[in-house]
């Protein structure tokens, strides 16, 4: 069992949190029994270490035998050591070392998509993460990062995902311009989010949602840039029926992934 917190084993864990350490290492770190089990599940050729208290190994042997199962060795630690290896304030004494896995882009569209998401230069952990999932949920087969996203890697990232950055391929670093390029010539229709655009509710019942979809959405604090809304075939935006200001990005970008899912399983 590893008891000593400070021990360099510890500290290169740890250090996973930082987007330097995990550049360099072609690494991230994952937290809990729910992303824990998700790779285990799904990609367990990933989960290169994988720690537990023995309190949690107790509540969760459904993760102990998927360990086994995929040929994943895991080491018992104390709670301290768990605390000083987790990115959280509560782990849930669980904490694995996986490998990164970002698809190429070439290959998003080689698979012939017909629902993918692209965040342009989406900075907030939490709204890239939920999206993921999102998209995940909704049935889409991909999703891209563009420009100077968050790293998709960032626990903040991983966390929000509740795993499912290990069910749907997601590309990075890649050029918004290139992306449209090749979701065009892929047959997708490329939809912008952005509250200059029209009625969702006009875009449902002219039957645009229904066709392959490429959706675009950009920062959270300033949106998509006129010139990147030219490139859309059609600005739409989510309405906005209350007295809210305005509408969190993961919340408007769930909304029109599911529409897209709505419409497209209806044809």
């Amino acid at each position: 069992m590893l008891e000593n917190p400070r021990s360099p084993r510890v500290r290169s864990v740890a250090k996973l949190a930082k987007k330097a350490s995990r550049s360099e290492s072609g690494l991230f770190l994952l937290e809990g029994p729910q992303a824990v089990s998700e790779a285990l599940r799904f990609r367990p050729e990933l989960v290169l270490e994988l720690f537990a208290t023995p309190t949690a190994v107790e509540r969760h042997p459904e993760i102990v035998a998927a360990a086994d199962g995929a040929d994943v060795e895991l080491e018992y630690v104390t709670e301290e050591v768990l605390d000083a290896m987790a990115d959280t304030v509560t782990p849930q004494g669980f904490v694995a070392v996986c490998r990164q896995f970002p698809t190429a882009v070439k290959d998003v569209f080689a698979a012939s998509p017909k629902l993918i998401a692209i965040l342009e230069e989406v900075r907030d952990p939490g709204n890239a993460g939920t999206i993921v999932r999102a998209a995940d949920a909704a049935g889409a087969d991909a999703v891209v990062f563009t420009g100077r996203a968050v790293d998709l890697y960032n626990p903040k990232v991983v966390r929000s995902s509740t795993g499912s950055i290990f069910h749907v391929p997601v590309a990075v670093g890649a050029d918004l311009d290139d992306v449209l390029r090749r979701a065009r010539a892929a047959g997708l229709t490329v939809l912008a989010a952005d509250v200059k655009g029209d009625d969702l509710l006009v875009a449902r019942t002219e039957g645009i949602l229904a066709r392959p979809t490429a959706w675009l959405f950009g920062n959270e604090a300033r949106g998509l840039l006129d010139e990147q809304l030219e490139l859309a075939d059609r600005v739409v935006t989510v309405p906005i029926y209350g007295h809210a200001e305005s509408m969190n990005l993961a919340t408007a970008a769930s909304v029109c992934l599911y529409e897209s899912a709505f419409a497209q399983r209806s044809s």
